[in-house]
């Protein structure tokens, strides 16, 4: 399979499969009529890479990683260490969102509460208008 057959088919960036394909991660270039071709095994680590990406490795990191996956099972402990970081630091970001969230949350309160406090302040006038208007239109029909 082509790049751009691989590109179409797995939703696969033409950026990434070019940065594969410079990193020389499946070990002996595979070309056909001058143009790399993919197999099940490259679309099993594009697919790792991909994964990568979108858990928010730069460039720098997959291909360490990916170096690392590939040396085998004897890098598993490093690997390991590897994703609980940036697991710590997604969860780190989360927990961030989450104190921006209860602020804005906050400040949404206060000002609803002020909206009402002022809609009630506002709604006790009018009816105190409204009864002081009717004591005079009955103090009026008195006179």
């Amino acid at each position: 399979m082509t790049k751009e057959e691989a590109s179409e088919r797995y939703q696969i960036p033409l950026k990434i499969l070019q940065e594969y394909e410079n990193w020389n991660l499946c070990g002996e270039v595979k070309t056909g009529m001058g143009a790399w071709q993919y197999d099940d095994q490259d679309l099993e680590r594009l697919g790792m890479i991909m994964t990568l990406h979108q858990t928010g490795f730069d460039q720098k990191e997959i291909r360490e990683y990916m170096e690392l996956y590939l040396a085998g099972e004897e890098t598993a402990a490093e690997r390991m260490r590897i994703l609980k970081e940036k697991r710590d630091a997604a969860l780190d970001e989360i927990h961030f969102q989450e104190k921006k969230l209860e602020s804005l949350d906050y400040l949404r309160y206060q000002i609803r509460k002020n909206m009402e406090e002022k809609e009630r302040i506002f709604t006790n006038q009018k009816k105190a208008s409204e009864v002081s208007q009717k004591q005079r239109q009955k103090k009026d029909k008195k006179t």
